[in-house]
């Protein structure tokens, strides 16, 4: 009799782990369906659209279906199912545009399934014409509730002609990627010394340029102005953007190098080698800023306080900074590309949500960051007209300095227009365009 029992009674475990067995199968072939048939060769995809209903991907898409040149402007930040690039938004969400569900199936015609970009295509149209011949970058977001709006990479591919005789570069979004930052990364060194030393004690430090100064170690750090700046306080440098003023406010006593690093390290910078992270945006992998700060004394690492050297930064985390500063948290508000998305059968699925960074300074700081942006911003009145802004632009050296990029970020001081931008050109000696005119076009294409 107590056999029988204990044989019914592993029967019965049995049978109860064989339910939760299937169901545990059953539900995993039900999440996952959608994404195997996705990448299947009879997957059937919906669409995405930006923030006004234009389509901005269409797997079914031929020549001559939409006007030459329509996806160009998005073709390596949208991409396309072909699996030639990875770091897209649909290489990385195919599972949301699956028309197929697992009860009833590949629906072939009327699926609602579709992702619903916060992207502006006619305003990315215009930014990215506004490159003329020139390959760089743009992006901008909403620095209040994280919306990118404009995010344009040249050169770039229009995945309806294909991939042949592409120039190098076309396959990446380079917003997400790291470049040279130039004087942009006085930002950064700005946002440190008032983190660490107070806005008193900073701005009660003065320090002359001659056009060229010789710091401790030796060296020679030159400034753009070969005639120099003269005894200058830290807001009139960060306007003149001077590098030998920079120099010696690393060296300065009342500055250790502890605090620099730490700083930067709060901001999200990967120093001396630490674990090179990167932020998710919608799947896309946008990497995090690094440098190396060993020894304030000497040129490298004053040089990467001021934006060359080692450091490296990404025109997104660029304009991530900004919202800290304009918002006046001291925290960033994290960008984000899809506004919500809709399954095969039109039920919403998944919705965005504003998000923000832990802390990366003070709100106190952030304040004074802002108000020392806002100063520049007014030299930058004629070339940006009808715009209160907050902005540093830099010139970087790249390819052992044979070439300079010139780059261009802020912030529009405007509740009713938070937009946070970065603007990247390369190879500037050829003046055909200009940051600020790009800048212009952000700008006005969103207004």
């Amino acid at each position: 009799m107590k056999s029988l029992k204990r044989g019914s009674r592993l029967i019965t475990l049995m049978l109860l782990l064989f339910l939760v067995g299937m169901g545990i199968l059953i539900a995993k072939i039900q999440s996952e369906a959608a994404f195997y048939i996705s990448n299947s060769g009879s997957r059937n995809l919906g669409f995405v659209y930006d923030c006004n209903g234009d389509i901005l991907f269409d797997d079914n898409a031929e020549d001559g279906d939409y006007p030459a040149g329509y996806f160009k402007d998005v073709g390596n930040l949208i991409g396309d199912a072909s699996g030639q690039m990875t770091n897209t938004l649909v290489a990385n969400n195919m599972e949301y545009l699956s028309n197929y569900s697992f009860t009833s199936g590949i629906t072939a015609k009327g699926g609602k399934a579709a992702i619903y970009s916060t992207l502006n295509h006619s305003a990315n149209e215009a930014v990215y014409s506004s490159f003329g011949s020139k390959n760089g970058c743009a992006i901008a977001y909403n620095y209040k509730t994280g919306e990118i709006l404009v995010c344009v990479s040249r050169p770039s591919v229009d995945p309806i002609t294909g991939y042949a005789d592409l120039e190098d570069g076309s396959l990446l979004c380079k917003p997400f990627y790291k470049t040279v930052p130039g004087s942009t990364q006085k930002i950064s060194t700005l946002t440190a010394g008032i983190e660490t030393m107070g806005i008193d004690k900073l701005m009660s430090k003065s320090f002359t340029c001659d056009g060229t100064y010789v710091n401790k170690t030796g060296k020679d750090i030159h400034c753009h102005n070969q005639y120099g700046h003269g005894t200058q306080n830290i807001a009139e440098a960060f306007a003149n953007s001077c590098n030998p003023f920079f120099a010696q406010l690393v060296e300065d006593y009342d500055w250790s190098l502890d605090d620099i690093i730490n700083v930067y390290t709060q901001m999200g910078y990967a120093v001396n080698g630490a674990e090179n992270r990167y932020y998710s945006i919608d799947g896309i992998t946008c990497a995090r800023a690094s440098t190396d700060l060993e020894n304030k004394n000497e040129f490298n690492t004053q040089w990467s306080c001021i934006g060359q050297g080692t450091s490296m930064v990404s025109p997104c985390q660029l304009m991530m900074w900004q919202s800290a500063v304009a918002n006046k948290t001291g925290k960033a508000t994290m960008p984000y590309l899809i506004d919500h998305v809709t399954n095969v059968n039109g039920r919403t699925v998944k919705s965005a949500e504003t998000a923000y960074s832990e802390k990366l300074f003070s709100a106190d700081t952030a304040a004074e960051v802002k108000k020392i942006m806002l100063e520049n911003g007014e030299n930058y009145t004629g070339k940006i007209p009808g715009y209160t802004l907050g902005i540093k632009s830099g010139t970087a050296q790249v390819k052992n300095g044979d070439e300079e990029n010139s780059l261009l970020t802020g912030f529009v001081d405007d509740d009713d227009f938070p937009i946070a931008f970065a603007i990247l050109i390369e190879n500037k000696n050829d003046y055909d365009v200009t940051t600020e005119a790009v800048a212009n076009e952000i700008l006005s294409s969103l207004s």
